[in-house]
């Protein structure tokens, strides 16, 4: 997700916690309007879809037969050698003792959300964790304003409504059963959305890649005391589908990479929905998982309201450069 602020690119949301933290680029210059190539930008959007379905399916069939810990701590351990290319930019970096506080409490709290993600997928659809999963940009937005001083004027304050509105449509409380496993993805969307706010905060002073590795490496460091006390044998079918879970992982981001490269997030954004619709057939074709009309229609909900921000924002900055002075 990009810093929210005016005028800057807006939040994009991230698919699963347990993928490769380079999720979310560092800021950069605008892509020209005419280089888009928007046909593009929806392919490699679509690709980094399924690989996040992959990634779902992946932790899914790994199911509870392996700790939600010691499974955070393997597919992270396993995903180290998806990053060894970028040491050279972490050798090369000069951190502060403020800089390194913070991206070891990010480490802290992203391991904390990868816990809770693998729990939450034991327990609940994987359309509910998508969907749920599309709330952290808003309280990415909640975080700048408390933390940033950002203005939440009324269009955000309208998009953040109906995004929580249609949490209410996802979970519904009173009409149906809440398992734990909806409240434990509550407090997923929350850990993964201030992991990613610190993220932005570092990412103004060091190197993306840096940020990259840096998370990687702390990650398991900070699981490996608890996985070692949950610890269970794993089996080779498990090994396996935890580094596919890793493999898939740094390919969405990379694909994702790309989509925004091709083109604006106003255009790539709203693709995002389609995971949605391919993790529920997953579900429900391969997982046997009951199919909720509410979850898609809650999901639908949360990503409008993003997209929304998304589209309003690009038009703000887009106006900003205009007015700004040329050299």
């Amino acid at each position: 997700m990009e810093p929210l602020g005016t005028p800057v690119p807006p939040p994009v949301p991230p698919p699963d916690p347990a993928l490769d933290p380079a999720l979310d680029p560092a800021p950069g210059p605008a892509l020209d309007p005419a280089a888009s190539q928007p046909g593009l930008g929806i392919f490699w959007m679509l690709v980094t879809g399924l690989c996040f379905v992959a990634v779902t399916a992946s932790v899914k069939m790994v199911g509870d037969a392996v700790p939600a810990v010691q499974a955070g701590f393997l597919r992270y351990a396993l995903g180290i050698v998806f990053v060894l290319p970028m040491l050279p930019a972490v050798r090369r970096a000069a951190i502060d003792r403020a800089t390194g506080a913070l991206l070891l409490t990010r480490g802290v709290t992203h391991a904390l959300a990868v816990s809770l993600w693998f729990f939450a997928m034991t327990r609940i659809p994987i359309a509910d964790v998508t969907a749920l999963n599309y709330l952290n940009p808003v309280y990415v937005i909640l975080l700048a304003v408390i933390f940033l001083g950002e203005r939440l004027g009324p269009w955000r304050i309208g998009a953040v409504v109906v995004a929580f509105i249609g949490t209410l449509v996802i979970i519904r409380p009173g009409f149906r059963e809440i398992d734990i496993g909806h409240l434990v993805m509550l407090g997923t969307a929350v850990a993964m959305a201030a992991s990613y706010f610190m993220a932005k905060v570092a990412s103004r002073t060091l190197d993306p890649q840096v940020v990259v590795v840096c998370l990687s490496l702390v990650v398991p460091v900070v699981l490996a005391p608890v996985a070692w006390a949950v610890w269970v044998p794993v089996g080779r079918g498990d090994l396996g589908w935890l580094t596919l879970c890793a493999f898939f992982a740094t390919g969405g981001h990379y694909a994702m990479t790309l989509a925004f490269r091709a083109a604006p997030l106003a255009v790539t954004q709203p693709v995002s929905f389609v995971q949605l619709i391919w993790a529920t057939a997953l579900g429900v074709l391969v997982f046997g998982e009951p199919l909720d009309i509410f979850v898609i229609l809650g999901g639908g909900m949360i990503i409008a309201a993003i997209s929304f921000i998304t589209w309003r924002e690009t038009v703000l900055a887009r106006r900003a450069r205009a007015l700004s002075p040329r050299p």
